[in-house]
């Protein structure tokens, strides 16, 4: 935690179904528990986190989710709209020019416009203070889409600045841009399985992070990682002695045997993998028995990462 702790923005991404989730959840207990105060903003995500942190569901409102640790979902519209106030310092002038079917049916067809709603909310709030000055929260935790689609969403205000006329949408999107590259404010978590595919997408994703974006890379989780039980030695043996003829009832145990050799020497290779090409040594998450969607599992987690 010492590379994140006093970063203000994470973004954590990752290959759907690897654990993104978990990750945020369990960074954002471990960096409350430090005394943070922790914002962890959705992307009109499928909403998994209230399990995880035992509160209420978690709707496109920042709500307390537990000690030190807000939550929004945020929706496309929703952000849009609170985006389109803030800039034009009005609520009511903003429904006055875009509260209209017709403007509504326009901005939903702009290319990455509902992405930078949803980016682009998530960074204001690292920009809210208190009365006293104070930040409003010390850490936003990104719950960035999958793989691709959190590139893409990465990619706009790139783009924004990049051919965007000066004005008030390239002044904030220039804003965000440059704390998103300023690896002691931002750091970009990647959540991988070690598992072939898994491994081979963090690999290119790092890639395009580092050399396209040029995004710092804070932490890599490897998540779910098992306890090896056997030598290379020994799984090269059950793995041979799986493949012959079944000719007694105790081979069911040695079936179950080479299969578990079978996912730790992909592990062993994934994980051989990430620690020779990603420009950081990954941390790893073991795989829990229990449940990963409640508290009392986070609270584990958080205490591991």
């Amino acid at each position: 935690m010492a590379a994140l702790k006093d970063r203000r923005f994470l973004i954590v991404t990752g290959k759907g179904g690897v654990g993104k989730t978990t990750v945020a959840a369990a960074h954002a207990v471990a960096l409350a528990q430090s005394g943070k105060r922790v914002l962890v903003a959705m992307c009109n995500a499928k909403e998994r986190l209230s399990a995880m942190l035992g509160c209420d569901l978690i709707g496109a409102d920042v709500m307390r989710a537990a000690p030190g640790i807000w939550a929004v979902n945020m929706a496309p519209e929703q952000a849009l709209e609170e985006y389109g106030a803030l800039a034009l310092n009005s609520k009511m002038l903003y429904s006055v020019l875009f509260d209209n079917k017709y403007v509504r049916t326009f901005f939903r067809a702009v290319p990455g416009l509902q992405e930078w709603a949803l980016l682009g909310k998530a960074w204001w709030h690292t920009t809210e203070t208190l009365a006293d000055g104070s930040r409003k929260y010390d850490v936003v935790i990104l719950d960035a889409p999958a793989t691709g689609h959190g590139l893409d969403m990465l990619r706009v205000p790139k783009v924004i600045v990049d051919i965007v006329p000066p004005g008030l949408l390239r002044r904030d999107a220039e804003r965000a841009w440059n704390m998103f590259r300023d690896p002691d404010a931002t750091g970009v978590v990647l959540v991988t399985l070690p598992e072939e595919m898994p491994t081979t997408e963090t690999l290119e994703l790092a890639r395009a992070l580092t050399g396209e974006l040029d995004l710092p890379i804070a932490q890599v989780v490897v998540n779910c990682v098992l306890p090896p039980l056997f030598s290379i030695q020994e799984r090269a043996t059950l793995e041979a002695a799986a493949l012959q003829p079944v000719v007694t009832r105790g081979d069911a145990a040695l079936v179950a045997a080479a299969m578990r050799s079978v996912r730790e020497r992909v592990q062993a290779e994934s994980l051989s993998r990430l620690a020779t090409e990603l420009p950081i040594a990954p941390a790893f998450l073991p795989l829990l028995l229990e449940d990963a969607a409640t508290p009392s599992a986070i609270r584990e987690l958080a205490k591991r990462i």
